[in-house]
């Protein structure tokens, strides 16, 4: 039999399609051909499997060998083929048992020893393989813990073509020494730098915004903090993911995958359990934040942050184009990604945080010091946050200067991280018991409409909110928003239902005015 077939997998974001890997020979001049729409990398993968085979020991079929790869229309890429090509060749020349490798799904990089290397996406490229119905996966040895995440799929790890060639022929196992690749590519920005989750309590003073990151995480809403350079912005951002509870099976899944195409999983964790944080630089490019690059895009901040926090810092700094990009996913959840190669769709329900300077010199409308900008610069700077995006931020609170007094109280004169994600889980689970049935978790995903209809509060509880949206203070939009958080609130503090004072309390954190007994200063 000079025909064998095997089976790989195309990414085209976290998705996957299963391609069969089709191997002929015939008699000939020697040569190889690769068809199936594959990219220059690819494409260069005849030399990668041609040397590989020869130095794992097995002649190289010299006839006329057509590689195909089906379905044709789908765009092929990466060296996660070279090992489906190997088997599929030395099926076809009856090297292997071509049935052996018939309902087989492979993939990883061959080296021109005959090693196989680990490659991008085998968590996702092994879900996609289980969802088409197959259950027998081949990968580097150094990414079986990956795709073993994928229940009911059995798993075999190979450190070179031989071995694999010994297990399809039931032979002896040849030992390997285990590989050590050139190097790893370098993380992405979603990638832990620490393993240390910084603590609430090391943030001295700030109610307001201490209370803001509660009600952020208990009902995922956006967060904007403007305040002084040194007030403790970035500090209040980097402790909110420790307020977030813990991942559940299905989001991990989902957080891997979108870090196992970018390459930035830890090597010693496969699988993400905490909510990943994700702060690129305020000079971060339109590709670096929403996705992109030549060819099929790949995964941006805002993918590689899902499920967890997006801290934009200096947000007035940043490009406005490319802080605009955030409306489409902030509404969605997802990020569509068009280029000539192809369409690609990422996950992207993250939870903003964005931190700005309230004007050039950091000290306008503070106590922090006189401010030496003129009123038009500092108009123009704060217009840089452009009005249909703010509009979509839950909540907007101004981050004060500490005092002395705060500042040499000691963290033990500050609620920890861990007292305040106990009332955020309790919050959470008043809101899942609320939403069951439904194809929402928390206050921040559920359609405006819904909230109106469906969960609508006390008849009296909207008045202010009402009045405020005749006057123009607020959007339709932001009406919805209002109306969420009161919600979150109330679960805070454990009512059924929210309450006048909750909707003020929700009004303050979206104006930043304070709405007599509703302005937030702490669990009430």
């Amino acid at each position: 039999m000079a025909f064998a077939r095997t089976r790989s997998v195309a990414l085209q974001g976290v998705e996957g399609v299963v391609v069969e890997v089709q191997a002929d020979l015939e008699a000939g001049v020697p040569a190889f051909t690769l068809v199936g729409l594959a990219d220059k990398s690819l494409s260069e993968s005849r030399e990668r499997v041609r040397s590989a085979v020869v130095n794992s020991g097995v002649p190289w079929p010299q006839r006329k060998l057509t590689v195909g790869l089906s379905p044709a229309t789908v765009p092929k890429s990466g060296s996660g083929f070279d090992l489906a090509i190997a088997a599929g060749v030395l099926a076809a020349a009856e090297r292997v048992d071509p049935a052996a490798v018939d309902d087989l799904v492979m993939f990883g990089e061959l080296g021109l020893d005959g090693r196989v290397r680990p490659v991008r996406g085998v968590l996702p490229a092994t879900l996609a393989a289980a969802a088409a119905g197959y259950r027998r996966v081949v990968v580097a040895e150094a990414t079986a813990a990956e795709a073993a995440l994928v229940p009911e799929t059995a798993v075999l790890g190979v450190r070179s073509l031989r071995q694999l060639i010994a297990v399809l022929n039931g032979e002896p196992v040849p030992e390997e020494e285990p590989d050590q690749p050139p190097g790893k590519p370098a993380p992405g920005p979603g990638a832990p730098t620490d393993e240390r989750q910084p603590d609430l309590a090391d943030v001295a003073g700030q109610r307001v915004a201490r209370r803001a990151l509660e009600v952020a995480a208990a009902g995922c809403h956006h967060l904007f903090l403007r305040g002084a350079p040194g007030a403790g912005k970035t500090m209040l951002a980097e402790r909110l993911p420790g307020l977030l509870p813990p991942l559940t099976r299905r989001e991990s899944l989902e957080v891997t995958a979108v870090h196992s195409i970018d390459g930035s999983l830890p090597e010693d964790k496969p699988l993400m359990e905490r909510p990943p944080y994700c702060a690129p630089h305020h000079s971060a490019s339109m590709a670096a934040l929403v996705g992109g690059g030549t060819g099929l895009p790949r995964p941006g901040a805002v993918s590689l942050a899902h499920r967890g926090v997006l801290f934009v810092d200096e947000a007035a700094e940043m490009s406005g184009r490319v802080l605009d990009a955030l409306r489409q996913p902030l509404e969605s959840g997802r990020v569509v990604i068009a280029r000539s190669a192809g369409m690609m769709t990422l996950p992207a329900r993250f939870l903003l945080v964005m931190a700005a300077n309230p004007c050039p010199c950091g000290r306008h409308g503070t106590t922090a010091g006189e401010c030496e900008c003129p009123p038009a610069v500092v108009r123009r700077y704060r217009a840089r946050l452009s009005g249909p995006l703010m509009d979509r931020v839950d909540l907007r609170v101004p981050v004060e200067p500490v005092g002395r007094a705060e500042l040499l109280a000691g963290p033990e004169a500050e609620e920890s991280t861990a007292v305040v994600a106990r009332r955020v889980v309790e919050a959470r689970e008043r809101a899942e018991r609320r939403f069951r049935d439904t194809p929402w978790r928390v206050n921040g995903e559920v359609p405006g409409h819904e909230l109106r209809g469906r969960w609508s509060p006390g008849p009296t509880a909207l008045e202010r909110a009402e009045r405020d949206l005749e006057r123009g203070v607020l959007t339709a939009r932001g009406l919805d928003r209002v109306l969420r958080v009161a919600w979150t609130v109330a679960d805070l503090a454990g009512r059924d239902r929210p309450s006048p004072q909750d909707v003020d309390t929700a009004l303050a954190l979206r104006t930043g005015v304070p709405r007599g007994a509703g302005f937030p200063g702490g669990p009430t």
